[in-house]
């Protein structure tokens, strides 16, 4: 293993199994400052001009704060979704610092392609987020990554249609507007089933425990998305066809999340509403919808050569000032707790319904292994109710099928 002695040196603060040198950093220094090379991957969006190169300038405003080093930044474009599949594959050939979404965590980790933050890092990371999304990005008591915004959906509604009493409940909503819901995608979807007590792997993370999403728990919910999705008043969306209902009025409130803040702004304007996700009622009761959620954070690559210029990029990428610019430019919600004491911030309704939905109606996305085996019963499940395979009759039959597929590894 290269740069051994510098391994012991941080293994101590940073937590780290491996950190082999790797890249094209040359050594030495230059005008008494240490040559220092870092590949920073992010999405193209955070690298656009309209995003004012968001990246970019924060990497610079970064190297201004360290003139002890001479960086030169390679950057690369790779969204949080596909980062983990591309480290995990070659971390040698991957970049020192990139962003990634937490329910890719075993992915990573599996292919030791991730840095595990401690010492004084570490602490900085949990002093200034909620225990939650510190779980999000910890496995086995290590934490994983430098948290900048969570991950999960929430309801866009049409203020001129719904007021703050009607989008408590989705069922009256269907009674005054037209609703759209992406019934056949399985992120958003197993929302009612784990509302009416459906769980998996225990607590999202024993994967012993396995999925729970049959008997007549499940049952009921299959046959109340069978009437769902016969209401004249409720909407599958796909392809973007809910922010075109927006746009045209033939649809009065979306389910999705801060990315498309800005379309649904363009559409409705001041009437634009969004809040935590609604209850739904099942059998006369009350039942609340709970949304799938995790984080997205800023990772470092083990095999990185400039480690400690390295990880002080990541916690400087997911810093509040680094945030609020997120925020800003992107409308990236912030998690950082101190940034969120800005009432500014705080009181945002964007901000306030992804966090609400965050704390308040939803469970942490398992990112265990087995997870993979989930999404695609569950896609089936919506596109057998949307095409009418799925029915009254066989809703039983169905559920279990759905439940057994997710305990195999067949699908």
């Amino acid at each position: 293993m290269k740069r051994r002695g510098l391994a012991v040196l941080l293994a101590a603060v940073l937590g780290a199994s491996m950190l082999a040198g790797c890249g094209n950093s040359e050594d030495g220094s230059s005008g008494g400052k240490k040559k220092v090379r870092l590949m920073v991957w992010s999405p193209s969006e955070d690298q656009s001009k309209d995003s004012g190169e968001w990246l970019q300038t924060t990497c610079e405003k970064f190297a201004d704060e360290h003139p002890e080093w001479d960086i030169t930044f390679v950057y690369g474009v790779a969204d949080e979704a596909t980062a983990a599949g591309q480290v995990a594959q070659d971390p040698e050939a991957s970049a020192d610092v990139f962003m990634y979404a937490n329910d890719t965590l075993t992915t990573m980790t599996d292919a030791n392609a991730l840095v595990k933050f401690g010492g004084k890092y570490r602490e900085e990371i949990e002093r200034t987020n909620t225990e939650e999304v510190i779980s999000s990005l910890t496995k086995n008591g290590e934490l994983y990554g430098v948290p900048f915004t969570t991950n999960t959906w929430f309801m866009y509604y049409d203020k001129s249609v719904f007021d703050e009493e009607d989008v408590k409940n989705l069922d009256t909503m269907l009674e005054k507007g037209v609703v759209s819901f992406p019934m056949t995608n399985s992120w958003y979807l197993p929302a009612f089933y784990i509302g009416n007590g459906c769980t998996l792997f225990g607590d999202g993370t024993d994967e012993a425990k396995g999925v729970d999403f049959g008997g007549e728990k499940s049952v009921e919910v299959t046959d109340y998305l069978v009437d769902l999705a016969g209401n004249p008043n409720f909407k599958i969306d796909a392809d973007g066809s809910g922010i075109a209902g927006l746009r045209d009025g033939s649809i009065s409130a979306m389910f999705s999340g801060s990315w498309d803040a800005n379309a649904v702004k363009e559409a409705l304007g001041d009437n634009m509403g969004a809040i935590a996700l609604p209850a739904y009622t099942l059998n006369g009761e009350e039942k609340q919808m709970m949304a799938y959620a995790g984080s997205k954070a800023i990772g470092v690559n083990p095999n990185c050569k400039d480690m400690v210029a390295a990880v002080e990029l990541a916690v400087y990428l997911g810093s509040a000032e680094a945030q609020r610019t997120h925020y800003e430019l992107r409308n990236v919600i912030p998690c950082n707790t101190e940034l969120l004491k800005d009432t500014k911030i705080a009181e945002d309704p964007l901000v306030m319904a992804q966090n609400n939905t965050f704390n308040d109606t939803s469970i942490l996305q398992p990112f265990v292994a087995k997870m993979n085996n989930c999404w695609t019963p569950v896609e089936n499940m919506g596109k057998g109710i949307r095409n009418g395979s799925v029915t009254h009759d066989n809703a039983a039959e169905q559920a279990e099928a759905m439940n057994e597929a997710m305990n195999s590894d067949g699908i």
